[in-house]
């Protein structure tokens, strides 16, 4: 399995590169700007691009979904909670930087459940409402890809409509702490860590 991280626009969210080494097939999650770098990224290590997935509907998540989409022609996906947000731009947050993101509607609904087979690997989706109505977490094995749900030492905003505070640490509680305490937690922002560095030493968990 490949994990491979690009911190990319002005939040410096994490777009990840993930997927089966093996058989070079890739899903790119949450490309949120820097198209071209993204797509750079892809052509120098040769992975045939099967999904963009977005872990949910903020701007600085899916910024990039459109000129990636049309480079790779890869399915997009997000879930069904967050699908509007794609074409909302009240909803996605990019007005409040003064901006207009408009994306086109997603080729797949997601739900919880969900796998998604990348060569010989499979990324189970895991719905975490909390910081939006529609979060989702990626859960592979030993690897997990928490979007804006967990970060190492922190986890999401929950003041953002849609948000509530009691759902994303039930989200966490529910979905996240059952598992093992060395499954590596990639986050949407910041560095990586584990299950167990966050169960133990998270302050807010």
């Amino acid at each position: 399995m490949i994990v491979r991280c690009l911190p990319v626009g002005p939040l410096q969210a994490n777009c990840y590169l993930v997927g089966c080494l093996r058989k070079r097939e890739i899903a790119i999650v949450d490309p949120g700007g820097e198209a071209n770098r993204i797509l750079a990224e892809v052509a120098a290590s040769g992975f045939h691009v099967k999904y963009i997935i977005n872990t949910h509907g903020h701007s600085d998540h899916i910024a990039a979904n459109q000129p990636v989409r049309e480079a790779t022609g890869a399915e997009l996906l997000i879930h069904a909670l967050d699908a509007d947000m794609l074409t909302n731009p009240s909803r996605n947050l990019s007005l409040l930087t003064g901006g207009r993101l408009e994306c086109q509607p997603p080729d797949q609904l997601l739900a919880a459940h969900d796998e998604l087979e990348l060569g010989e690997v499979t990324l189970k989706v895991l719905h975490t409402p909390g910081h939006t109505p529609g979060s989702i977490c990626l859960l592979s094995s030993g690897v997990v890809l928490t979007g804006d749900t967990l970060f190492a030492g922190g986890i999401g905003r929950t003041d953002f409509p849609g948000g509530s505070f009691k759902q994303l640490i039930r989200s966490i509680r529910d979905q996240l702490l059952v598992l093992d305490d060395s499954t590596e937690v990639y986050p949407g922002h910041g560095p990586a860590s584990t299950i167990g560095a966050e169960r133990y030493g998270n302050p807010f968990l």
